[in-house]
């Protein structure tokens, strides 16, 4: 491995160790504190269907960066498995984004109960931060798609 994509790896893993913490210890206990402040089971199963799976594209997102990681190692980054990558990256901080946009009702009723705007705008921001992965993605594969079309017809003038 090379030392560059050493602190990439270990940072993704970091990521998802703290994800995996978050999806342990924090969301159940804000949904019992949750239900404990409005008393709806319907709201807790919703809001953490929608946590779970977001936690859940999270993980694939993670992934696929550990195996475009993989790809720079092996020096094989102007590849089609690395547009593909940045595909299911891109398709997975949509669906996120997309999530918690029509999650963000269910954080307003939360805020409104217990008092505490910032929930709100914890909304809005994990919504924006998936939007702004998707769209770096997104503009990633472009790039990554016309650099090998143009190396493609380079390699074939020569």
């Amino acid at each position: 491995m090379k030392r560059e994509t050493i602190f990439l790896r270990l940072a993704v893993y970091i990521m998802g160790l703290m994800m995996l913490a978050i999806c342990i210890f924090v969301i159940p206990a804000h949904l019992t504190y949750a239900n404990h402040l409005m008393h709806n089971w319907a709201y807790n199963l919703t809001f953490g269907i929608g946590l779970y799976i977001t936690a859940i594209l999270f993980f694939i997102i993670l992934w696929q960066a550990l195996k475009l990681l993989h790809l720079i190692d092996k020096n094989e980054a102007f590849s089609h498995s690395s547009v593909s990558n940045l595909k299911n990256i891109k398709i997975s901080a949509y669906l996120a984004c997309l999530i918690y946009i029509l999650e963000s009702p269910f954080f307003y009723m939360f805020a409104d109960n217990d008092d505490a705007p910032g929930v709100v705008i914890i909304g809005m921001i994990l919504a924006g931060a998936a939007l702004v992965i998707a769209l770096f993605a997104s503009m990633l594969q472009k790039l990554l798609s016309q650099a090998i079309r143009i190396k493609q017809e380079n390699d074939l003038t020569i």
